[in-house]
């Protein structure tokens, strides 16, 4: 059957009567193409021979361990988004397919509007982390190239100007585009987080734009917060996804996620103005966050303006640890009542100003 969608899912399980049922739900509902196999050993075979989106497989195959079909799945394709089905939601295996990287679960009674959720966020990330793939994998052939250019320009500096130029506007749009696709992937492993920054970007430029700073400052706010959050590539999904309460440690992993995030964005000179912002975004006006528990002006105003909308955002969106967002007044209100505590009092009346609009 030809995919409406064009996307392609491999079903992988012994159970006849799901791979039928997800088989159907999955073409006449969604539009899916859907392959299946009814062993580990098939559906490998079937993997490795085709291109496949997604992969749902029943995680307690009888002839393969389910974390052995994962690293398989994996090998074959490191950005893979796997769904496990699983008969239960059994507290260590839900742990360990986390720890394995697998996408997310499913259970009896299966919830079809999630599956289908599931399926198609697991798309879009999988085509976000392939392009992402291959665009880390043409800057570094382009960077070779660019190595070899730069022998043969070093002897006729004077009439290359201009190609150095273009070359190295290039050179930064490639790495910019990079950067943020991998920011855009940060937000899409957990489609509660989905738009996340691109909806702080939006908050932060209607207050810059409120307190009256002018359009190139506004621009890297803007830019900052696209990138604000790329220091969690570092952090786990089970810490990112836990839906209870963060142990110290983990929310030490949490904490670094600013300074990370800096650190990558560095090696990156025409980023400047951004990484600054992108450090300090979670310092508070009392001196109480981190990671260096600036206070006052002593806390860039970008960053006060970004720790503000980031704050707002958070509260407004449904989280894996909180799954009914604050409404609007809440939030606002949340926000007034720690003005000069969290937030920096005057960035909070610009924002009282302007988040009528949001």
């Amino acid at each position: 059957m030809t995919a409406k969608s064009g996307h392609h899912v491999l079903l992988i399980s012994d159970d006849q009567a799901m791979s039928k049922f997800f088989k159907e739900k999955l073409m006449l509902n969604a539009g899916y193409a859907v392959s299946s196999a009814p062993t580990a050993s098939v559906g490998l075979d079937t993997f490795s021979r085709s291109n496949f989106d997604a992969v749902i497989m029943k995680f307690d195959l009888p002839d393969k361990e389910g974390a052995d079909v994962v690293k398989e799945l994996k090998r074959v394709d490191p950005d893979c988004i796997i769904v496990a089905y699983l008969p239960s939601s059994n507290p260590d295996i839900l742990k360990e397919v986390s720890r394995l990287g697998v996408y997310d679960v499913i259970t009896k009674p299966v919830n079809l509007e999630k599956l289908f959720f599931l399926v198609k966020k697991g798309i879009d990330l999988h085509l976000l982390s392939s392009t992402h793939r291959k665009l880390s994998e043409g800057l570094r052939e382009h960077n070779s190239t660019l190595q070899k250019q730069n022998m043969l320009l070093a002897r006729r500096i004077e009439d290359s100007t201009k190609n150095l130029a273009r070359l190295y506007d290039d050179l930064r749009q490639t790495y910019g585009r990079t950067v943020k696709v991998l920011a855009q992937a940060i937000d899409a492993r957990d489609h509660y987080t989905h738009s996340h920054s691109e909806n702080v970007a939006k908050y932060a430029v209607a207050i810059a734009r409120e307190i009256g700073l002018n359009t190139n400052e506004v621009e890297v706010i803007r830019e900052a917060c696209e990138l604000h959050d790329l220091g969690k590539i570092g952090v786990v999904d089970a810490i990112l996804g836990k839906t209870s309460a963060l142990n110290a440690e983990e929310w030490e992993q949490i904490k670094k996620h600013p300074v990370t995030g800096a650190q990558i964005l560095e090696p990156l000179s025409f980023l400047n103005g951004v990484i600054e912002l992108v450090r300090q975004h979670h310092e508070h006006f009392d001196g109480s966050g981190y990671p260096e528990k600036r206070s006052g002006t002593n806390i860039l105003l970008g960053a006060r303006i970004i720790h503000v909308a980031d704050a707002y955002e958070a509260m407004c969106s449904a989280r894996s640890y909180r799954k009914i967002p604050l409404s609007k007044e809440e939030a606002v209100a949340e926000i007034k009542r720690n003005s000069g505590k969290q937030f920096d009092p005057n960035v909070v009346a610009a924002f009282l100003k302007v988040s009528g609009g949001f």
